[in-house]
C-alpha cells in the first residue's frame, strides 16, 4: 500500500518532468526535521528541475506576504485568499524514556502525570488546555523543564528528564521512548495551504500535489487486521 501511495505521488509529479523553479515550503520544526526530508527527497527525484527551500519554523508563515509559497499548518487559515486542504490529523501523546519509567514508575491515569517531572513548551498552552478540559489543575509551574523548541523537548525526554508531549508520528520512530496513557493528548488537524494567486504556478502546483499525496499517506491512521 505504501509503495502504491508513493507511485501515485511519483505519477503526479512525473507528468511534469520539465517543470522548473524554486518553491519555498514552511513547516513546523518537527515536521521539517522528521517527516519532510524523505518526502522532499522523493519529490526531487521525480522533479530534479525544482529547487526546494524548506523553512523550519513554528511561527505561522504569512502566505499573504509571500514568506512562503506553501505552508504545512496545524490550524486552518481564515483568510479567504488562501486555499487550504486538510490532509489528516496528528495525535499528540505523553512519552518518557525507558530509563525514566524504570526510575520513576509509569503513570496509569491522567491525574498521576502531575506527580511526575513534566517537560513542555514555554509559549504553547495546548497541553495546559488539555489538562484543564480533563479537570486536572495543571499550571506552567507543573512543568519541571520548559523550552521554546519542540525538538529540544524531544531530546530532553530522550535524556530521561521527564514526561513530554510529542507527536505520535515522531515519538513512535524512537525506540528509546515509551508511550504513557494512550488516551492522553490532543489531536491536531494538519493543513496544506497555498495562496490562491500562485496556486496555478506550475512548480508550486507540482509541489503542492506531491506534498498532499505523501502527507495524506503519512498521516493516515494505521489499520489493524
Amino acid at each position: 500500500m505504501a509503495e502504491g501511495a508513493h507511485g501515485v505521488a511519483r505519477a503526479i509529479a512525473g507528468t511534469r518532468q520539465n517543470v522548473s523553479g524554486s518553491v519555498r515550503i514552511s513547516a513546523s520544526q518537527t515536521m521539517a526535521f522528521v517527516v519532510l526530508p524523505e518526502i522532499i527527497g522523493r519529490l526531487r527525484a521525480a522533479n530534479p528541475q525544482i529547487q526546494v527551500e524548506l523553512q523550519a519554523t513554528d511561527t505561522v508563515a504569512n502566505l499573504l506576504r509571500r514568506e512562503a509559497d506553501i505552508a504545512v499548518r496545524m490550524v486552518m487559515p481564515e483568510q479567504g485568499s488562501l486555499i487550504a486542504r486538510k490532509l489528516g490529523t496528528s495525535k499528540i501523546g505523553a512519552y518518557a524514556s525507558r530509563d525514566y519509567v524504570l526510575r520513576r514508575g509509569q503513570p496509569v491515569a491522567p491525574p498521576e502525570l502531575l506527580q511526575h517531572d513534566l517537560i513542555g513548551l514555554i509559549d504553547d498552552d495546548v497541553i495546559l488546555r488539555g489538562f484543564a478540559a480533563g479537570g486536572i489543575p495543571a499550571t506552567r509551574e507543573s512543568f519541571a523543564v520548559r523550552t521554546d523548541d519542540p525538538l529540544v523537548v524531544w531530546q530532553l525526554v530522550r535524556a530521561g528528564l521527564g514526561i513530554g508531549f510529542l507527536a505520535d508520528k515522531v515519538a513512535k520512530r524512537d525506540p528509546s521512548l515509551v508511550q504513557l496513557i494512550p488516551e492522553v493528548g490532543p489531536t491536531m488537524p494538519v493543513w496544506l495551504v497555498v495562496h490562491n494567486e500562485i496556486r496555478g504556478n506550475p512548480a508550486i502546483k507540482v509541489v503542492f500535489d506531491f506534498l498532499a499525496a505523501e502527507l495524506e499517506r503519512e498521516l493516515a491512521p494505521v489499520r489493524v487486521g
